[in-house]
């Protein structure tokens, strides 16, 4: 009888994918205090700052990277 049997196919991942794990996303948490709302404020491309801005008025915070920096990784923006 025909459609009684169902052959699937999956291609095995590549070993380089499997081997090489992601490295995690570097983040700061701010509490928008303009608006009382939190987010993830995230490293631009080039990794000279953390750019990001309130997600209800949109007012734009930026934190630069420089020599030392901090061990903080939560900030309020006022």
């Amino acid at each position: 009888m025909s459609g009684e049997h169902l052959d699937l196919y999956a291609p095995a991942a590549s070993p380089a994918k499997a081997a090489s794990p992601k490295a995690p996303t570097r983040f700061l948490g701010v509490h928008f205090a303009c608006c009382d709302a939190y987010l993830r404020v995230y490293l631009n491309a080039d990794q000279s700052a953390y750019v990001g801005h309130c997600p209800k008025c949109a007012r734009r915070v930026r934190f630069a990277v420089g020599p030392g920096g901090s061990d903080a990784r939560f900030f309020t923006a006022t």
